[in-house]
């Protein structure tokens, strides 16, 4: 009977101890909810880093960490959920660390594990994307279905519906690596793709702009093991890869939304305040206070709260997730949403916070404005942002003012004096406002805008002319997915039209463009034009990184020459719809002593002695020599 009570009394007591801590490790799990970042590298330039925790008044604890690292700060908001440690990591190792808390009573009441990793080697020297690069923009929904099984996901709202045209369509990671050989043979070096974290939004989640969760791939899209999957099969191929970045806005549906860590994390005002988009107030010297106030600090929509990064938390928060992706799936660039929406003086920071740690790391702006002067403040060193003693840090800026042309001025038959091929040539006659204008990014068309092949009635010839300048001219060039196959869309008809499926990116899809078999004849000519082009612009530094010099357009002709000290190309652009001669003569400073030039399409060699026949609506790029 002893032993019996005993052995009870034993079960009894190692119950309530069994009991006693189920309920520690729930409350320690219930305690922290989040970890941001969730892990960190050894090594970084910068060796301060702020982690945020996140779980039910967590600000009342006093963490501390083993083995030891210096805690510099500890800032605790008025959400007593959230509490930002700031630790040194200089000469720290890459080990597993531990983070306890303390209660009043100064007794650890739970524990977190944090990691510091090896970054890869020489990681900070890491290349980037630059003007021998051709990028290919691409909507990961609409590009290619590799795995249906991840097409919809429990956790997040909007389910797969290809029916919908702004519904998710199920294009995904798995689809962009099984046709990374489509993209190569393009003549495409580097992919861009529109973003790929966590959007719950219930509705149009697929451009995956209103972020709900800035650590995590979508699941639609597949995991963060997927992305970095993704870098690892490009680098292979000797491709890069470009992540689109926010800093302006996340979703609505972000986690943080339900719970922020303090108010002004995001811009807030008494009544929902939209932006103007009138960025032009920005560098205005007369502009009033309250249009700079809503241009900055106002929602773009009202499913995108505006981020403040004039909160020191916020712009360590944003500057640190950038890096962590940059080391974690080995990025090789940035295209920044919406640059110039937030406030300028903040972005220069996160701009120069990301490239002190990676000096050669090419960061392109969406500045979306309308003149040169405008555009040109934007880019790193700029003459005339330093009137305004402004630098923005920026390296690259997307070449707005070059897409206004392009996209209309092939439709200008006739030249006068203002239309026609002029309005190419007084584009770059601009380029001394740039600060570095072999850095720009040039595109005819990308995700926002309407088609190219639309604007041209489906016109190929017209097409040919519009990847002839994308070529051979200063800067970037970047494609967007399909044009070179012929698709279209037409932007009034909505975002949607503009971002339809590619054809053979869907299982029982009946045409696959994927494929040389599966390519209609059309479909044909369009790929096969822009993938020898391309191809071939990957030979040639002088288009690269060479010399321009440009003629006055006569007769819509527009002839310019790329040259550097070993190679010499001169383009030829008939934008007349008639067959035109012209007397090379006018060209002696670049032509100098060569007497042929071999077109790099029809591999063609052409006398330049005296005079050059080009037929109506095409171009002709020939590389020099005797």
């Amino acid at each position: 009977m002893i032993t019996q009570k005993a052995n009870y009394q034993t079960t009894y007591f190692i119950t309530k101890i069994i009991i006693v801590l189920l309920l520690f490790v729930t409350s320690a799990k219930a305690q922290i909810q989040k970890v941001e970042p969730p892990f960190w590298y050894a090594g970084m330039h910068n060796s301060e880093l702020q982690i945020m925790f996140y779980g039910n008044n967590i600000a009342s604890y006093e963490p501390s960490i083993s083995p030891s690292i210096a805690i510099t700060k500890i800032e605790r908001t008025e959400n007593p959920n959230y509490v930002f440690v700031t630790i040194d990591t200089r000469n720290s190792k890459a080990t597993e660390y531990v983070f306890s808390f303390k209660n009043k009573k100064n007794k650890v009441t739970f524990t977190q594990k944090y990691s510091l990793k090896e970054r890869r080697a020489d990681s900070s020297n890491r290349e980037s994307y630059d003007a021998s690069d051709v990028m290919y923009l691409i909507m990961p929904d609409r590009f290619s279905n590799g795995n249906p099984k991840n097409d919809s996901n429990s956790s997040l709202a909007e389910k797969a519906n290809r029916a919908l045209p702004g519904g998710r369509h199920g294009g995904d990671i798995e689809g962009i690596i099984k046709n990374l050989d489509y993209i190569k043979e393009l003549g495409a070096t580097a992919i861009w793709s529109t973003p790929m974290n966590e959007d719950n939004d219930a509705t149009f989640s697929y451009h995956t702009y209103a972020q709900s969760d800035v650590y995590k791939i979508d699941p639609r899209y597949g995991t963060n093991e997927d992305y970095v999957r993704l870098a690892n099969e490009m680098h292979k191929k000797d491709m890069k890869l470009v992540m689109d970045y926010v800093t302006n806005h996340w979703g609505i549906t972000h986690w943080m939304m339900k719970d922020l860590p303090t108010k002004n994390w995001i811009n807030q005002f008494e009544q929902y305040t939209q932006t103007h988009h009138r960025r032009e107030v920005i560098t205005d010297i007369h502009a009033s206070k309250e249009d700079l106030e809503v241009c900055i600090d106002g929602w773009f929509v009202p499913s995108m709260p505006d981020l403040n990064l004039r909160n020191p938390l916020v712009a360590k928060y944003l500057t640190q997730n950038a890096i962590w992706w940059i080391e974690y799936a080995n990025l090789d660039g940035f295209r920044v949403d919406t640059y110039n929406y937030s406030d300028p003086t903040a972005m220069a920071n996160w701009v120069k916070a990301v490239t002190d740690e990676y000096p050669n790391f090419n960061i392109v702006g969406e500045i979306w404005m309308h003149n040169q002067a405008q555009l040109s403040y934007w880019q790193k060193d700029s003459k005339i942002g330093a009137i305004e003693n402004y630098n923005s840090n920026l390296p690259s800026v997307m070449d707005f003012t070059f897409q206004d042309q392009i996209g209309s001025v092939f439709n200008d038959d006739e030249a006068t004096w203002d239309n026609g091929m002029i309005k190419v040539y007084n584009n770059f006659a601009l380029d001394y406002l740039y600060p570095n204008p072999n850095n720009l990014l040039v595109f005819a068309e990308n995700h926002d805008t309407n088609r190219i092949n639309d604007l041209y009635k489906y016109d190929l010839a017209k097409y040919k002319l519009v990847m002839t300048l994308l070529a051979t001219i200063r800067g970037t060039p970047q494609l967007y997915y399909g044009s070179e196959i012929g698709m279209g869309g037409d932007k009034s008809k909505g975002d949607a039209d503009i971002r339809q499926d590619f054809p053979g990116g869907w299982e029982g899809d009946a045409n696959n463009a994927f494929t040389d078999a599966g390519r209609t004849s059309v479909q044909k000519e369009y790929f096969n034009y822009t993938s020898k082009l391309f191809q071939w612009r990957k030979t040639n530094a002088a288009v690269h990184t060479g010399k321009m010099t440009h003629y006055i357009p006569e007769n819509n002709i527009y002839v310019y020459f790329r040259y550097n000290n070993e190679k010499t190309v001169m383009v030829i652009i008939n934008n007349n719809k008639t067959v035109q001669t012209i007397k090379t003569d006018r060209f002696k400073q670049n032509i100098a002593t060569f007497t042929t030039g071999k077109d790099v399409i029809s591999d063609k060699t052409i006398n330049l002695r005296s005079e050059i026949t080009i037929e109506a609506k095409s171009s002709l790029v020939l590389e020099l020599g005797n």
